[in-house]
């Protein structure tokens, strides 16, 4: 009798674990998280602003909200240059790291570095990031008038061309959110901060909510 039951219950158990195993089948699991490294200076990092309120935790808030869970990395140094995050990339890209967003050469302006040294330290930068196999979105800068018109036409070319040559995708302007605005005073009013260079928190929203769909195609390609 105890040995027809113990049948029984075997052939019951055997089933179950069938069905729970097919069940199973039909639900694809679930993709992993995303780690994204936001390789920067001050404007990523977060200058002057409360920790929630700066560009890495606003930008992973938006891709969530978005459909894609992932982790974002700040890894913006205030004040870094293109050379900087040359010297500092190799160890900022942790195994853990599936992506990585690219957003230098601001200081470098700022400071009338030769756009060819900017270009160089970039192109170190993203050979990196490649050599780890790893799918990268560069952001660029546009030039102020500050340096005359040959530079800037320089620097603004530098960015186009990286792309081209390492085959990534470009953002073209980290502030394109706020040029969309079209009033440079209105900015100055209500997006900066009283430095007139970095974005208050309003004015980060407006810089996620642009970039946000090119980071969101960058974050699907590593899932």
């Amino acid at each position: 009798m105890l040995h027809r039951v113990w049948s029984r219950y075997g052939r019951w158990a055997r089933r179950s674990k069938t069905a729970l195993a097919l069940v199973l089948l039909a639900f694809p699991a679930a993709a992993a998280p995303v780690t994204l490294l936001a390789f920067g200076d001050s404007l990523t990092q977060g200058y002057g602003l409360p920790a929630e309120d700066g560009f890495v935790p606003q930008l992973e808030a938006w891709l969530n909200a978005h459909g894609v869970e992932v982790t974002v990395v700040n890894g913006g140094v205030s004040g870094d240059t293109t050379a900087g995050g040359a010297n500092r990339i190799a160890w900022a890209l942790t195994p853990d790291v599936d992506a990585v967003l690219v957003a230098l050469g601001g200081n470098d302006l700022l400071r009338g570095l030769d756009p060819a040294e900017t270009r160089a330290n970039l192109d170190a930068i993203l050979s990196e990031i490649q050599a780890r196999h790893l799918p990268a979105l560069l952001v660029g800068m546009r030039a102020v008038g500050n340096y005359g018109s040959d530079y800037a036409a320089a620097f603004d070319a530098l960015y186009p061309s990286l792309a081209e040559t390492h085959d990534v995708p470009l953002f073209p302007s980290f502030f394109a959110g706020l040029e969309a605005v079209g009033d440079r005073q209105l900015v100055l009013r209500d997006y900066l901060q009283p430095d007139a260079t970095h974005p208050n928190a309003a004015g980060v929203a407006l810089i996620v909510a642009a970039m946000g769909p090119d980071v969101l195609a960058l974050v699907r390609s590593a899932e």
